[in-house]
């Protein structure tokens, strides 16, 4: 018979495609606490509304005063794919060709490609929240995309964003550990008043930034300080700031040994996808014309703030 003959060989089933692309996006640090804007296709806005209202005085009131504005911010997602090709024959000669595989039988490929999507997802994931902040004219990322974008780190800078607070005396120099706590409080004084109360007021802080706040609280047991409330989440870390109830300090795999520390409240951090189309866009298969297992991962990511006024900023690299 004409073509391939490939009867013997076991066909994949795609049943973790959509989990995949779920945990991908939606578990990394910062996703877990920004708003999630899905099905977006290319752009779609932040729809903003303020108003203002004026107090009048006398025993009739008849001339309207105060104004409603609206206003908008662009959340622009861009196309990013994950793809590899993993030759099956490099295994035969080595310990793992026993057990991934058999002697006649590929069965086990799809067994190989399951242990993968865990280590996979991790690496997605960190992946993703490096471009969150990091994405930027000019950036490794933005040299593949299409669009290019910005990242949260070029948005939350006073440089870069109208409204977006430098922050002031502390505030504006490198976290180091014996002043870590005198240097978030500066910035929490810095915030516009109108958020200092807010229930996610959230730092985000890079690894080795967050690792010196710790160290530093521990060191001078500030209220008490109890180490064990630092909490481990998906690609980075979170504890709560001493003596602010409503604050919490992020660590993120995305600002890596960065120095910048930002400051506002999380929910008014959005990050955009396409998720309608996405989980179906994880595909794992063997192909035989290469004798290779093949994955491909795409998604669309995109990213934005909706009220500079709210963050403050160190504005270091």
């Amino acid at each position: 018979m004409a073509g391939f003959d490939v009867a013997a060989l076991s066909d994949f089933n795609n049943e973790v495609a959509g989990k995949v692309v779920l945990d991908s996006v939606f578990q990394g640090t910062t996703a877990q606490y920004a708003s999630i804007q899905e099905g977006i296709k290319y752009e779609e806005p932040i729809n903003l509304m303020s108003v203002t209202a004026t107090a009048q005085g006398g025993d009739s009131v008849t001339t309207p005063q105060g104004n409603v504005t609206f206003t908008q911010r662009n959340l622009t997602t861009t196309k990013r794919t994950f793809y590899d090709s993993l030759n099956l024959q490099s295994l035969t000669q080595k310990y793992l060709g026993i057990s991934a595989l058999p002697e006649g039988s590929y069965e086990e490929t799809f067994g190989l490609l399951n242990d993968m999507t865990s280590d996979l997802v991790a690496k997605v994931q960190k992946d993703n929240d490096l471009f969150v902040w990091t994405a930027a004219s000019g950036s490794a990322y933005n040299a593949y995309l299409t669009p290019s974008v910005n990242g949260l780190k070029y948005i939350i800078d006073s440089g870069n964003t109208s409204g977006v607070v430098a922050a002031t005396g502390d505030g504006a120099t490198a976290i180091t550990g014996s002043t870590a706590y005198a240097q978030l409080a500066a910035f929490i004084q810095d915030a516009d008043e109108d958020i200092q109360d807010a229930d996610d007021l959230t730092f985000f802080v890079g690894s080795s930034v967050f690792q010196r706040i710790v160290s530093g609280f521990t060191t001078q047991n500030l209220f008490h300080f109890d180490p064990t409330s630092v909490q481990k989440r998906v690609g980075g870390w979170e504890v709560p700031m001493p003596g602010f109830p409503n604050v919490k300090i992020v660590g993120t795999a995305g600002l890596g040994s960065s120095e910048r520390v930002v400051l506002g409240p999380a929910s008014d951090c959005f990050i955009g996808t396409d998720l309608t189309s996405d989980t179906t866009n994880f595909q794992l298969w063997y192909d035989i014309n290469d004798d290779a297992l093949k994955y491909r991962l795409r998604n669309k990511l995109a990213q934005n703030i909706a009220h500079p006024e709210y963050w403050v900023s160190n504005d270091l690299v």
